[in-house]
């Protein structure tokens, strides 16, 4: 089975996930796997690997809209070098240091790939975790940021670019902005599965549909000045890990809400608007794929 299906399985027995985090008490917890096969291409520093990994846990703490408190990492691999573990430290590090976070530590272990399992925490802050369940037919739906870094990224790699693409890999976790659209979010949760498939997975959490309008969705010029619009705009939508914020909220709310976002270094962009469930996930009229990133065979 692939990981959407494996996630239905657990759901019955596990009443606290279902989110981009569980809820605890005051605190939110997540936890991710990545795989050097999967998730790094070759050219991907130690620096980046380690900024990448704690830092999709820290998106799902973003998407939880609370202040993002420690991450650690459980760092496993064929060999230990000295220099790759340091490189690793420094971008685990930095990521949770940009986000007010603190990098606590994790464990060791020889794998014969090499693999990270983040996890990361979070504390409620002034407003509720925001779950994916709140969604309503009237509300419009947003996006932070651009779409596409990672598809860019990917080419880069691909094409011997290893500089260009470690920069695009490291993206910036938006705990801050997270945190600002709680205010104002009826629901919301992170793009790392891609645009369609959060809009999808929000639908089915918020049995609700979704109307897309292609034009209105933002696609990061790395991407677009690679390769043609309809080529840009499907790899910006489905091809996922991208890190940024999918969220809900009242049309009246939007202005407040982008005035919000004004020094956390990142935009919001209306893509489209919430409606009936028996309108299903629709761009520009047109059925909307439930596409995107997925670990395991599909």
């Amino acid at each position: 089975m692939d990981e959407r299906t494996a996630l239905r399985v657990l759901a019955d027995a596990l009443p606290a996930a279902g989110d981009d985090a569980a809820v605890v008490d005051d605190l939110v917890v997540t936890t991710d796997m990545l795989h050097e096969t999967t998730d790094f291409p070759a050219g991907t520093t130690r620096y980046t690997a380690g900024w990448r990994a704690v830092g999709a846990s820290l998106s799902d703490v973003a998407a939880m809209g609370v202040p993002a408190l420690a991450a650690v990492a459980a760092y496993a691999a064929p060999r230990f070098d000295e220099a790759e573990l340091a490189d690793f430290l420094r971008g685990a590090r930095d990521v949770s240091a940009l986000v007010g976070a603190e990098y606590v530590g994790g464990d060791l272990d020889h794998h014969e790939e090499f693999t990270l399992a983040t996890t990361a925490i979070g504390r409620q802050g002034d407003h509720a975790p925001v779950r994916r369940s709140g969604a309503t037919p009237g509300d419009v739906v947003c996006v932070t940021g651009t779409l596409g870094r990672t598809a860019a990224a990917i080419h880069a790699f691909e094409a011997g670019d290893a500089d260009s693409g470690n920069d695009l890999f490291q993206f910036t976790p938006r705990v801050r902005a997270g945190e600002r659209l709680a205010a104002h979010a009826t629901a919301m949760m992170d793009s790392s599965d891609g645009l369609a498939r959060s809009l999808h997975q929000l639908a089915e959490a918020s049995d609700c549909g979704f109307a897309v309008e292609a034009d209105r969705v933002p696609l990061a010029t790395e991407l677009t000045s690679l390769v043609d619009p309809s080529s840009a705009w499907d790899r910006g939508v489905h091809f996922g890990e991208d890190f940024e914020l999918v969220c809900t909220l009242p049309a009246s709310a939007v202005a407040d809400a982008t005035a919000a976002l004004a020094d956390c270094d990142t935009t919001l962009s209306q893509v489209g608007r919430v409606v009936d469930a028996d309108s299903g996930i629709t761009v520009d009229s047109e059925p909307l794929s439930d596409r995107g990133y997925t670990h395991g065979s599909e």
